[in-house]
């Protein structure tokens, strides 16, 4: 199951929080708080969306149900139970954990292993349509339904009561879990985890919380008994701790008669009250730690404890919290500003207050810099803090900050009517958990522009230090590969001399409009035409390829996708790294506007320069409205026509490419990622990771020289879809792209290019990872074929399936030796001949052979026979709803529309897809595994510890 490790952002660079309107100090008021199961809206003057209906049964147990048509035809089910590791004793620790999994078992009315079976049966593919997750306070099940059926909410329903009250506990279903539990922790012991483990014990080691991440201990769960963790399930799953979710499209009365037919017998039952995650000490100052890990990049980090602060969701509260927002954006905008120079002190800074549970508040600076330079960045970062804090704000920094605040508001307001079933959802967890009230979108907006000019500079400053704890005699924390030198002492001691460095005055940006409006006489059409699905495909007179399709599935949202040609294929093997910083040129600004400028000079507007090299083409792209597609559309043309190639991208790129290579074996997952296309190409270079200098050569002049040509010349493709005018569109497309210098009129094949090839040499390679001593990969790995044939490219995404489910319950639920063993095949649409199918199974050291025996066994069973129909179709159902929902998003409808003229056979596979998945049958999945899978045909990689002593299994 996916696992939430909830440490509230002071396990990452922190964003500013929720402020509170007052100071509560006592435990006992503490407590009240965490005990209250009141809704937040029954007590605030902040309106409660009325699209909600929310209740509770007279057994305790809440719930909240909504309408919903978006996406048309489904729903979503989510079960929240107020119970997490801080509810586990000493002697539970990962109880709450354990008891997730065992909800995925057996139950009363559902027989053990059947529960994932009957939601695969029904089109819910386990992990990404049916899962859970588990917290510091609440156990949460999330299923999301392909389809509205009454038989299919009903089905949901009965699942979640059945976890709610009717699990089993047998001897058997928990001995066999308890493996996969085990395995999960085996594998999320990386260097993340770890550090963060450590981090929660530095700053607050006398709190109960760094002794009860949800993960659990090893030790606990290998000695539990069933009858204990029942009695933990007893304990903690009971009326009053549980709320039932249902968005999606249906009749909300109905739904609600449903909920209480299938919940109102649920016996009540004593509530025992939630631990604190504290206790936090305000009083806890001037010590300090340094954390080595060789996988971590350096970092310092500067905090200090508050008191709780109490957080009645009100208007007045909601002000408040607007004014520290903006507050922490300016902070945090000027430490960005830093950072984007050409020697910056530091790689990038953060500053930021989070609340600890209901225990206290930590506010901190966290300042991540290059190995070696923690005294430059902490100089640097501390001045800035010091200030922000002593001299204020300007108004343009505030201008800039409430543009981008009541940009997002407008938005929001403007597609309030077609927000998905999972936005809806969070809106009802964000009260259950923070006890938020989820209001309509328009209010929200109304409210902010009424408070709007009442917000000065003055007034953001007080808020800010009514919220942030002052950073003096700190805890500071130092995380790296290396000592720094002179250890804690010269930490503190660095510390405190930027504490007394003169602040000095902060460089603004300069204000400016933004230069690229003209790119001159707009372009005639020559083609323009209705394609399938009701495609607009228009063409320029210069070449331009535009197609459009207007959707109602998110009011005034709409995205932008241009495909321009080369990408990867200009890479060669002499030049490998042609293109490996396309996706840098952001952070080069363009040429009449830095990055930090640009930042500034489209305050309040929604735009994205989102730049990536695809195998076959260059692809920009972003996410706007109806208001701001005029400034997307010429804001990506200028990164087509006039790129910046500003040195400080370079620099963010080596800052980036030296970290990577620092950690690139850290764990059997990345060692592999980094050496397996090396492996499958017998080296090729295009495919194969490259010495560290090769990528610390790379700059900006090597990639003009390597693009230039295929910015100005190569074909250009693009799609636009959503809330849209079609004709409008066309025009803002004629006026920017359509205005350019014409273009070649199609993509070019690069037949020329050498093909890509799949190794000869079979058997296996070792490789070795930095990361604990019982961990080991395990990956196979055949070549199957492209992407020319539509029918077997789907025929192995259904074997795929299969493999998975297969595997899912051999190593996975039989074996329990590996927590999420994968398949994955994949045919190249862009190298012809070239396509992989992968098995990757993460297993414990000791079992690296059995695992291996096991997948070959599986593979040599599927090659055998026929399977069965009930394997077919829980491996075939959710893939049908995929086709049934494809189209019921706009990503969705871009996959087709974005090279509809040049790709047009993707539109017909869509269309043709589920029919041809449908008359797929268990012989022809034989076909393929017998055609592609031959157990000694693959290539075997297997990731080992660097310091274990082990013969190679």
């Amino acid at each position: 199951m996916r696992h939430s490790f909830l440490v509230f952002a002071l396990l990452v660079l922190l964003s500013a929080c929720a402020p509170q309107a007052s100071r509560v100090n006592s435990a006992a008021a503490s407590a009240a708080w965490r005990a209250d199961t009141s809704w937040a809206f029954e007590t605030s003057d902040v309106p409660l969306d009325p699209g909600y209906r929310l209740g509770r049964l007279a057994n305790g147990m809440r719930y909240a149900v909504r309408a919903n048509k978006f996406p048309q035809g489904t729903a979503v089910v989510r079960m929240e139970v107020a119970a997490g590791s801080l509810d586990e004793a000493p002697g539970e620790r990962g109880f709450a954990h354990f008891v997730e999994h065992m909800a995925f078992n057996g139950s009363t009315h559902v027989p053990e292993g059947e529960m994932i079976r009957l939601l695969a049966r029904n089109g819910l593919a386990f992990g990404p349509d049916a899962n859970a997750s588990t917290g510091f306070e609440q156990t949460t099940y999330l299923l999301d339904l392909p389809r509205n059926s009454p038989k299919l909410l009903d089905t949901a329903l009965m699942l979640m009561r059945e976890t709610a009250s009717e699990l089993s506990f047998t001897p058997e279903a928990v001995a066999g879990e308890r493996g996969v539990v085990l395995a999960e922790m085996r594998d999320r012991n990386g260097w993340q985890l770890r550090n963060a483990m450590d981090d929660a014990r530095f700053f607050h080691p006398q709190a109960v919380y760094p002794q009860r991440f949800p993960i659990g201990a090893a030790e606990t769960v290998r000695s539990t008994s069933p009858e204990g963790l029942k009695a933990f399930w007893r304990r903690e799953y009971v009326p009053a701790h549980a709320t039932i979710i249902v968005i999606g499209d249906f009749d909300p009365a109905l739904m609600e008669a449903k909920i209480r037919d299938q919940f109102a017998n649920w016996e009540p039952a004593a509530v025992a009250p939630q631990p604190d995650g504290g206790p936090v000490r305000i009083e806890d100052r001037a010590r300090t730690e340094v954390y080595i890990d060789p996988a971590l990049s350096e970092r310092v980090i500067a905090a200090r404890h508050g008191a709780w602060l109490d957080e009645p969701d009100t208007r007045a509260q909601r002000r408040e919290n607007l004014l520290r927002q903006i507050g922490y954006g300016v902070v945090n905008r000027r430490l960005q500003r830093i950072s984007r120079q050409p020697n910056p002190p530091f790689r990038g800074a953060g500053f930021g207050s989070g609340k600890v549970f209901t225990a206290g508040r930590t506010t901190r600076l966290v300042v991540d810099t290059v190995d070696g330079t923690w005294r430059r960045g902490i100089d640097a970062a501390a001045r800035a803090y010091r200030h922000s804090l002593k001299s204020g704000f300007t108004p343009g920094e505030i201008a800039e900050q409430v543009a981008n605040i009541r940009a997002a508001a407008e938005d929001a307001a403007a597609s309030a009517d077609t927000r998905s079933n999972r936005a809806l959802a969070n809106g009802v967890f964000a009260l259950l958990r923070d006890r938020l009230v989820p209001s309509d979108p328009r209010d929200a907006l109304a409210r902010l522009n009424a408070f709007i000019p009442e917000i000065t500079p003055e007034r953001v400053l007080a808020a800010l230090k009514r919220e942030a704890v002052p950073i003096k005699t700190p805890l500071i924390r130092f995380q790296g590969r290396r000592l720094p030198v002179g250890g804690e002492k010269a930490l503190a001691a660095a510390w405190r001399h930027a504490l007394h460095e003169v602040p000095g005055q902060q460089a603004q940006a300069a204000s400016s409009s933004f230069g690229y409006h003209d790119f001159g006489a707009s372009g005639g059409l020559v083609a323009d035409g209705v394609g399938p699905l009701g495609i607009r495909e228009v063409r320029f007179a210069n070449g331009i390829m535009l197609n459009v399709r207007r959707t109602d599935i998110e009011k005034d949202r709409i995205l932008v996708q241009i495909s321009i040609d080369g990408g990867d294929k200009l890479a060669t093997k002499t030049d490998p790294l042609a293109t490996e910083l396309f996706g840098t040129l952001p952070a080069g600004g363009l040429g009449k506007h830095s990055q930090d400028e640009l930042q500034s000079i489209l305050a309040g507007h929604t735009l994205g320069t989102d730049l990536a090299s695809g195998e076959d083409r260059f692809i920009l792209s972003g996410r706007t409205t109806a208001r701001d597609l005029e400034e997307q559309l010429d804001l990506l043309a200028a990164f087509v026509t006039d790129p910046g190639y500003r040195p400080e991208g370079e620099v963010q790129y080596r800052l980036q490419i030296n970290n990577f290579y620092a950690s690139k074996d850290a764990t059997p997952q990345s060692a592999l990622q980094t050496a397996i296309g090396g492996i499958l190409s017998d080296n090729d270079p295009r495919f194969s990771l490259q010495p560290i200098q090769a990528y610390r050569g790379l700059s900006f002049a090597r990639l003009r020289e390597a693009i230039a040509d295929r910015l100005a010349q190569g074909a250009i493709e693009i799609g636009i879809v959503g809330d849209i005018d079609e004709a409008e569109a066309i025009r803002l497309v004629g006026r920017s792209f359509g205005a350019l210098p014409t273009r070649e009129p199609a993509f070019r094949s690069y037949a020329e290019q050498p093909p890509r090839a799949f190794t000869g040499k079979r058997g296996r390679r070792i490789l070795r990872h930095g990361g604990p001593e019982d961990q080991a990969l395990l990956r196979l790995t055949w070549p199957t074929r492209d992407d020319a044939d539509p029918i077997e490219t789907l025929r192995l995404e259904l074997l795929e399936k299969v493999v998975r489910i297969e595997l899912t319950e051999t190593l996975r639920e039989k074996l329990g030796e590996a927590y999420s063993p994968t398949a994955a095949s994949a045919p190249s649409r862009s190298w012809r001949g070239y396509g992989t199918f992968a098995i990757t199974a993460t297993v414990d050291v000791d079992e690296v052979s059995a695992a291996r025996a096991a997948i070959v066994a599986t593979l040599r069973e599927l090659r055998s026979r026929p399977i069965d129909s009930d394997l077919l179709q829980r491996a075939r159902q959710p893939m049908i709803g995929a086709f049934d929902n494809g189209l019921k998003s706009n990503f969705g409808w871009m996959t087709l529309v974005d090279r509809a003229q040049t790709e047009r056979d993707r539109i017909d596979r869509y269309l043709r897809g589920k029919a041809w998945l449908e008359a797929m049958t268990p012989a022809d999945i034989q076909a393929m595994a017998l055609r592609y899978l031959d157990p000694g045909g693959a290539v075997e990689v297997l990731v080992l510890p660097a310091s274990s002593a082990k013969a190679e299994p």
